[in-house]
């Protein structure tokens, strides 16, 4: 057990295991739906899209969660005004400005030389410096996300199976749409201080595809969702500890690597519940 307890019992490991599951939990409530809807793209797109803002939130010294914000908010009204009065599909709408922000934000970089270690921090996170500010953030976080999937749960499940059948029974789907990005866009800039741009995919996506394995209902693969990212917070934090690894890259290649141990038991099981 020291194995396991010992690390958390430094207070900057124990920040980082709070804000870590908070995080986790924010990521299952909407990493749920993207899956569902197959909005793994967008939450790329919104990752990678907030380096210009960062990148010069940091360059005038100001919080860098203000110009990932930002970034997040002009990305989301981009892709919905190219997608709605443009010619182009939704998901070229998406690619042109995922290359155009991130092209942005590297050019913005290019011109600090004193950048290097900053842009580390953005790409990857650097959850064990979590302060208790950024927990009481990411708490706020996890209380917005989980009101809005609640109130919107009806017309988000509408959409997910015909947008015509949400509009017949008035549930207002052009308005679950754009709520269904401000949910991927607010856990986007919420979890990129502890993950970073590059890995909040990660656990955006392998826990509720984890999940996915094991139930079929929404809230179900919410809450095991939830389960399998804050193991794989704990598991990812563990490794780094022990084999002083990268923190934030530690924890998403665990979500990465309980989701394929996931799918291999459920398909033994199902192999075996077949015989």
């Amino acid at each position: 057990m020291t194995f396991i307890l010992d690390p958390f019992s430094a207070d900057f490991m124990l920040r980082a295991l709070i804000g870590g599951v908070l995080v986790a939990m924010i990521c299952a409530v909407v990493g749920a739906w993207v899956v569902i809807r197959g909005m793994a793209f967008l939450g790329e797109a919104m990752a990678h899209g907030m380096l210009p803002g960062v990148a010069t939130a940091t360059l005038l010294g100001l919080p860098p969660i203000v110009g990932a914000t930002v970034s997040a908010a002009a990305m989301s009204f981009g892709v919905s005004l190219l997608a709605r009065r443009g010619k182009l599909s939704h998901d070229t709408s998406i690619g042109l400005l995922f290359v155009g922000m991130l092209a942005l934000g590297v050019i913005i970089v290019s011109h600090s030389r004193s950048f290097a270690t900053d842009l580390t921090a953005i790409l990857f996170g650097d959850i064990l410096a979590i302060s208790t500010d950024d927990i009481a953030v990411l708490g706020v976080a996890l209380i917005v996300t989980v009101g809005i999937a609640v109130a919107f749960h009806r017309p988000f499940v509408a959409l997910a199976f015909d947008g015509r059948v949400a509009a017949t029974l008035r549930l207002k789907p052009r308005l679950a749409g754009v709520m269904l990005v401000a949910l991927v866009t607010l856990a986007v800039v919420a979890s990129y201080g502890a993950v970073g741009s590059l890995l909040v995919v990660g656990l955006l996506l392998a826990p509720a595809v984890a999940a996915g394995q094991w139930s079929r209902s929404i809230p179900g693969i919410m809450l095991l969702g939830g389960a399998f990212g804050s193991v794989s917070v704990v598991a990812g934090l563990l490794v780094s500890w022990h084999a002083a690894t990268a923190a934030g890259a530690s924890v998403a290649a665990a979500a990465i690597a309980l989701a394929a141990l996931s799918s291999c038991v459920r398909s033994v099981q199902k192999a075996i519940s077949a015989h």
